[in-house]
């Protein structure tokens, strides 16, 4: 059974931002983390976990111009990318034509119930207003098989409460980690992994990747 579609006002001016914004964010990831060890690694080690459950399939969700797709791909799973943007979209289609990318919403996936070995969410949520995660997370858990891993990757900070903030594109939030990790948990997964490490921007915030299993 597949979600049905929500629209919010924020994802309209989400979707709206990056389309704008398309050439110069492909850009600015063309080298696909080579200077970014921390979330090279972990999203290395997704990958060989959800290649040892035995099921292959994995999302992208929030892909961008599909480079960390190619990444999943080029690890050995069978890996598709889904956005919000459709210039997004076409720019990833473009650039990795042998990989399957589909415009779609966070929250309403174009995926069966229990499908995939794995979901990656590489600061694909860090727009989502804070009401609004444990729907989105949700939909992470139903494409879920039994087993399944889920990176996701997102701003972090030191206080008790997300921080709104202007992020370069559109306004965005960070996160103290144990309180996206109790979200997390509330949504059925285990957490059992993070890393939290000092950014390489001058934004600020902590750089946070949680890994977890749905049981």
């Amino acid at each position: 059974m597949l979600a049905s579609v929500f629209v919010t006002g924020h994802q309209d001016e989400t979707r709206a931002a990056y389309d704008e914004v398309v050439e110069l964010y492909a850009s600015m990831f063309a080298d696909r983390l080579e200077a970014q060890p921390f979330s090279r690694n972990m999203i290395g080690t997704f990958a060989e976990l959800v290649r040892n459950t035995g099921n292959l399939r994995a999302a992208d969700v929030g892909c961008g111009p599909g480079h960390l797709t190619a990444m999943l791909h080029e690890l050995g799973l069978d890996a598709c990318g889904f956005d919000l943007s459709p210039a997004m979209v076409d720019h990833a289609r473009r650039a990795h034509p042998a990989l399957r990318f589909d415009e779609a919403r966070t929250e309403a996936l174009p995926v069966k119930d229990g499908a995939l070995g794995g979901v990656l969410a590489h600061y694909s949520m860090i727009h989502t207003p804070p009401g609004e995660l444990p729907a989105l997370l949700a939909e992470q858990v139903r494409v879920l098989a039994p087993g399944g891993l889920l990176l996701v990757s997102f701003f972090g900070t030191d206080g008790p409460e997300p921080v709104r903030f202007d992020h370069k594109v559109t306004p965005a939030y960070s996160w103290p980690v144990d309180r996206f990790a109790e979200l997390l948990a509330g949504a059925g997964l285990v957490p059992f992994a993070r890393l939290l490490h000092d950014p390489a921007s001058e934004r600020g915030f902590l750089d946070a990747h949680v890994l977890a299993r749905l049981a």
